[in-house]
């Protein structure tokens, strides 16, 4: 099955999320699945079930309550943002198998650098010697997902001291940069696009 890869620049987050939910509102039977690669604007995002509390403080980074699962995460640039929009019952495939198969991509291309990434139980993403470098939150509306991954290649990490990253107080965090690995977003994102549509 076909799945297209289109390419944005560094976005504000509110217009793409619109965007995704009204690609998923008017998708019908026909539409191909698409993978959009892009890097957003300095952001918060919390999600449905996110706690306010896990923001510690967000100073001139823009708070958004969005519609994905999990708690709160930051965006900016020098992160690669790849969002997941599928017709998973086209493709016979439930949130689960999508979960894994996403963290299973990072990982895969990760090791091609030899960086030994693994998953944490209860705790969806991607991490190195337990520090996050790659945060993961979906929904699915129709029967159809979106939302997706995020992974720090380049960035300034110094946000993620704001807020208890994904719920978890204190959670380190990490970037392919410092790893050997990729060190543009667009190398991460060459690296790890054949991974994700190889599972997929």
């Amino acid at each position: 099955m076909i799945i297209e890869v289109q390419q944005f620049q560094t976005e504000p987050y509110k217009p793409i999320w619109q965007q995704m939910r009204d690609f998923t509102d008017i998708r019908d039977s026909n539409t191909p699945d698409a993978l959009w690669c892009l890097e957003h604007e300095p952001v918060f995002t919390q999600g449905q079930a996110g706690k306010a509390e896990h923001i510690l403080d967000a100073g001139d980074i823009p708070v958004v309550r969005t519609d994905r699962g999990g708690q709160v995460t930051y965006h900016g640039p020098g992160q690669l943002i790849i969002y997941v929009l599928l017709d998973l019952k086209r493709r016979g495939l439930t949130i689960k198998p999508l979960v894994n198969g996403i963290e299973q991509a990072v990982i895969d291309m990760l090791a091609e650098y030899n960086i030994n990434a693994h998953r944490k139980p209860g705790a969806p993403g991607v991490y190195v010697n337990d520090a996050k470098i790659c945060a993961l939150g979906l929904r699915v509306r129709k029967g159809c997902s979106y939302h997706g991954l995020a992974l720090n290649v380049n960035m300034d990490l110094a946000p993620y001291q704001q807020i208890n990253p994904c719920g978890y107080e204190g959670m380190a965090v990490t970037q392919c940069a410092d790893l050997g690995g990729p060190k543009t977003v667009a190398e991460a994102q060459s690296s790890l696009i054949p991974h994700l549509q190889g599972f997929l």
